[in-house]
């Protein structure tokens, strides 16, 4: 049976990176392990380490993304959390057998690797939900 491992990192958000990081990164104290732009997503991404986790402030550099369609209705905050599991197709059959709603219902390839899909809000509460296995040695 497929597991949740931990939680990988939680998403907010925002129209301006400076403003977050002055709190996330400069108040809280936050390291900043990395800026990149994810030109699949049209976002770009400041990654802070928290213990076995991270907050990614996420800001859309297009106007034509879900991001900033979900930036533009609900406006700055919480985004979505993302949780590792250890077998992204078989979770996936798993919620699709409880009659949850998915939003990917195929595993989606990020550029770095990892395999992830997400869960529509509908089926979870509310709250957006990542799923994503993590590249593991020799599948590169």
């Amino acid at each position: 049976m497929p597991r949740v491992l931990r939680i990988a990192h939680v998403a907010v958000v925002t129209d301006d990176l400076d403003a977050a990081l002055a709190f996330w990164h400069r108040a809280l104290g936050l390291p900043l392990a990395a800026v990149r732009e994810v030109a699949a997503e049209g976002v770009r991404v400041a990654f802070m380490p928290v213990g076995e986790s991270e907050i990614e402030a996420v800001v859309p550099v297009q106007a034509d993304t879900g991001v900033a369609r979900y930036l533009q209705k609900r406006g700055p905050g919480m985004h979505h959390v993302c949780l590792e599991v250890d077998d992204l197709p078989g979770m996936l059959a798993q919620l699709r057998a409880a009659g949850v709603q998915l939003i990917h219902e195929q595993p989606q390839q990020a550029p770095d690797g990892r395999r992830y899909a997400f869960v529509h809000p509908k089926s979870a509460g509310g709250v957006l939900v990542e799923l994503y296995e993590a590249v593991r040695p020799g599948d590169e």
